[in-house]
Order: structure tokens, then C-alpha cells, then sequence
């Protein structure tokens, strides 16, 4: 049987750069759908989609906006394109869902990766059901959730992969660098995107990031789970 090809859903205003993405995605041999803005994104994405990538700053229902929505019905990765670079829009990005972002302008080269990457551990997670204990929690390694309390936390694919990193190597202290290189597969951009994501994993712990029981802080060396 053929191995079905990634579905990438685009959505940006500007026509030009829908059809460079659509031209460079294709190229790749992944399938496309194209979206001019916020809205007609959420009504193309599907339950097979395996990939959105939304430009931030679109009229109507923005980037965030739409990529919050499709958190909201859909566990599909979400890379958000956008103009600025700011810490705070980084911070809201993530907030929002989102697996990567990218600031624009990027190069073909540097976002192929960052899909690829984003790709290769998303969907080949075919094996068998696995808990794994930390704590008072659960990491569920197929749902790729949280189970506390009796409840399922939901994480995306990118928190997923960072706390199975650290509770599968109990007491080792991971570096930023260390985390980006294991779970991006790549260099290290020398950015905040580790941080921003631990503390999001911690918000929906429910943990103090000043007194965090979960993922612990070896300060200057990094982070571990005990």
C-alpha cells in the first residue's frame, strides 16, 4: 500500500507567499491546502491535516486566533509565520498552541527543516499504549497527554516531546541547547522557545515555577524531572 503523504494546510493573505509555500511544500512531496486568511483556515483544516502553518497577521480572524480555535477541535501541530520577533509575540504564539515559529523573511532551507522536523516525530507515533509515572502524573506516550487527578491534560506535540525527553532520563539535567538539539534534531538557535515551553507545561501542571515540584531548575545547567 502507498504511504500517504503529510497534509500541510497554509494560510496567509498574501497571495505571493501561498503560492511560493505552496510550490516549495509540493516540491517535497507533501499535499497542500491554501487558505487566504484566518477564517477559511479553520474551515479547511481537517481531522487529516498532519501540519498548519499560519501567517500571524491576517485580517479578520488572526493567526493566533485561528490557530487557538483549531487547538481547540483538532491535535494537529501549528507553526506560526510572522514579521515580528518580539519576546512577548513569541510568548503569545506559544500560548496559542503553537509547535515553532518562524520570523519572516525565512529561507526555503530553514523552514523545510523546521517542517520536517516537526513531521518526523509527529507522525510516527505508532507504538504500543505507554505510562510513564512522574510524580503524581501519568505521561500517556500515545495520547500525548498529561493524566492527573483523573483528568487528561492535553499537550502539543512540541511540550509532548520535551517532558518525554525529561522523564525518560530521570535526575538528568538537560541544557537548553541540549533539549532544543534533542527534540528539534538540529542546532540550537540560542533563543527562549525552551523556556517558554516549560513554562507552559508547568502552567497546565499547575506547578509554582518558583518552587516547581515536576520539572525542576539546576540553575545555570538546565532542567530535569527526578
Amino acid at each position: 500500500m502507498e504511504e500517504r503523504k503529510p497534509r500541510i494546510l497554509i494560510a496567509d493573505d498574501e497571495k505571493d507567499i501561498r503560492e511560493i509555500l505552496t510550490l516549495l511544500l509540493k516540491g517535497e512531496g507533501y499535499e497542500v491546502t491554501a487558505a487566504k486568511d484566518g477564517q477559511e483556515a479553520l474551515d479547511l483544516c481537517t481531522d487529516d491535516t498532519d501540519l498548519c502553518i499560519l501567517d500571524v497577521n491576517m485580517p479578520g480572524l488572526s493567526g493566533f486566533m485561528a490557530g487557538s480555535r483549531i487547538r481547540e477541535e483538532r491535535d494537529v501541530p501549528i507553526v506560526f509565520l510572522t514579521a515580528y520577533s518580539a519576546e512577548s509575540d513569541k510568548v503569545m504564539g506559544f500560548s496559542a498552541g503553537a509547535d515553532d515559529y518562524i520570523s519572516k523573511p525565512f529561507s526555503n532551507m530553514e523552514l523545510l527543516m523546521r517542517v520536517k522536523a516537526i513531521l518526523r516525530r509527529t507522525m510516527k507515533n505508532t507504538e504500543n499504549d505507554s505510562l510513564i509515572p512522574f510524580q503524581d502524573a501519568l505521561l500517556d506516550t500515545v495520547s500525548q497527554c498529561i493524566r492527573k487527578d483523573g483528568e487528561t491534560i492535553p499537550l502539543t506535540y512540541t511540550e509532548f516531546a520535551i517532558l518525554k525527553l525529561l522523564v525518560s532520563h530521570r535526575k538528568k539535567i538537560y541544557s537548553l541547547d541540549n533539549i532544543y538539539e534533542s527534540v528539534w534534531k538540529e542546532e540550537p538557535v540560542g533563543d527562549s522557545t525552551i523556556m517558554v515551553h516549560i513554562k507552559n507545561i508547568r502552567r497546565k501542571l499547575g506547578d509554582d515555577s518558583r518552587n516547581p515540584r515536576y520539572i525542576r531548575t539546576a540553575w545555570g545547567k538546565g532542567y530535569y524531572v527526578e
